[in-house]
């Protein structure tokens, strides 16, 4: 049992250095660069939002290609993977170049009315039975799964 855990945190060590080691070296050098995001002008923050969006492309196409070969896990993971990081990023460049796009009158007009419809449209979804029933079956697994750990 000891070498089993010796293993594992030798193995937990070996994932985590790199990580840190590039948080460690990432860290200033990407606040510098969010905070040039956030001064952009109006056309420069429009394509700071637009290219990872464009970047994302490829990525999809290649969970096309796997799709298109049989393999639907890998398909499905590339695409939840590309979504999930590319959702990720792609709201935090939003957060910071949103007043500069706001600068945009096309942008500044149509956004607002995209984002009341979209809110609409979670409320609708928010409000459907599915979505209630799903709820409340994750409420009820949360509250079993407690019990498990509190044991």
């Amino acid at each position: 049992m000891r070498f089993f855990t010796r293993l594992l945190r030798a193995l937990a060590a070996a994932l985590l250095v790199p990580i840190l080691l590039f948080e460690e070296w990432g860290w200033e050098p990407l606040a510098a660069l969010a905070r040039r995001l956030a001064r952009l002008p109006p056309w420069g923050a429009l394509l700071a939002f637009l290219l990872p969006v464009l970047m994302l492309l490829p990525v999809k196409v290649l969970a096309l290609f796997l799709f298109g070969r049989g393999h639907a896990a890998s398909g499905v993971t590339v695409l939840v993977a590309a979504k999930l990081i590319g959702t990720a990023f792609v709201a935090r460049i939003f957060q910071l170049v949103e007043p500069a796009l706001m600068r945009i009158p096309l942008f500044a007009h149509w956004y607002p009315r995209w984002k009341a419809w979209k809110d609409q449209m979670l409320t609708l979804v928010r409000e459907s039975r599915p979505w209630r029933m799903v709820r409340a079956l994750n409420r009820r697994l949360a509250r079993g799964w407690r019990r498990v750990r509190e044991g």
